[in-house]
């Protein structure tokens, strides 16, 4: 996936600048989302348990107790490493998607590359997958990896492909899904809908990041937004039930709006000082 250029990762999350020689100014539309609590204390756990559980060195640790850290180490950084493994897997299909859009645009692309980085990390299943889905849906691209711009809430975010699908104009999001044990990718977060949402609401979109150029938007006048589970044994894709967008949007502006709140503390300094006793106390001490 092409890094967006206006992107910065900073202590507030990522953020968005208007061009390449400004300063970000605005959230992310996935760091605004981020600040909805995530409840995974469990599947850390569980990651941490399943690692220690089949670790191939957990027999030659026994009897001592430095070995036996090692184990519990990493074990502990299980659920970091495969969300970090996850993240790189995810980086690639969405990569791959992206090549077809342009190919299929008629713009320079790197889907060769893009297909053999997948196959070399026995990946390609997800790039089969992909294909099938492409055809049969027909979808016909307009704009991949488009940055878009709100100023009103104040976020930026970078769809992954405004396209054409059966007459009608879609916002497009992938999401790369594990498998089920019924061999069914795994279902889609609700959180989805605000990304799409957000996408949706944007008043501008990118057309010269050095430049520092921008258009009103151009597809949020009733889009279907679709979220695409991406997987080795099937691509589903869901769209956003239009009687419910009100509310998902009202709630990432809520967020947008923790965002801040924050950022504003973080900003404002240390929270916690230290205290010293009572000078009283001292001389009491000391009698």
């Amino acid at each position: 996936m092409t890094d967006p250029l206006l992107a910065h990762a900073t202590e507030y999350g990522r953020m968005y600048a208007r061009s390449t020689s400004e300063q970000f100014s605005v959230p992310s539309i996935t760091t605004v989302i981020s600040q909805q609590p995530h409840g995974l204390d469990g599947w850390f756990g569980y990651m941490g348990a399943s690692s220690l559980a089949n670790d191939p060195l957990l027999a030659d640790c026994l009897g001592s107790p430095a070995k036996i850290k090692q184990a519990v180490n990493r074990a502990a950084k299980a659920a970091e490493t495969y969300r970090d493994d996850a993240a790189r897997r995810g980086d690639r299909v969405h990569n791959y998607c992206e090549q077809v859009a342009l190919r299929a645009l008629g713009r320079p692309h790197t889907m060769k590359e893009a297909r053999e980085a997948l196959a070399a990390n026995a990946e390609e299943a997800f790039a089969v997958r992909f294909d099938e889905w492409w055809e049969l849906f027909r979808v016909e691209p307009i704009a991949p990896e488009i940055t878009v711009w709100n100023n009103t809430v104040g976020y930026a975010g970078t769809l992954d492909l405004v396209a054409r699908i059966n007459g009608r104009v879609c916002l497009i999001d992938y999401k790369t899904k594990g498998t089920t044990r019924d061999g069914l990718v795994k279902p889609l977060d609700d959180k989805v809908v605000m990304q799409l949402v957000a996408g949706m609401k944007a008043e501008e979109s990118l057309v010269d990041a050095e430049a520092g150029t921008w258009e009103p938007w151009k597809y949020g006048d009733n889009p279907v937004l679709l979220a695409v589970a991406i997987g080795e044994t099937e691509v589903r894709p869901v769209r956003a039930n239009p009687e419910v967008l009100k509310h998902h949007w009202w709630k990432f502006c809520a967020l947008r709006r923790v965002w801040e709140l924050s950022a504003d503390t973080l900003s404002a300094g240390t929270a916690l000082l230290p205290i010293a006793p009572p000078p009283l106390a001292q001389a009491a001490r000391t009698a």
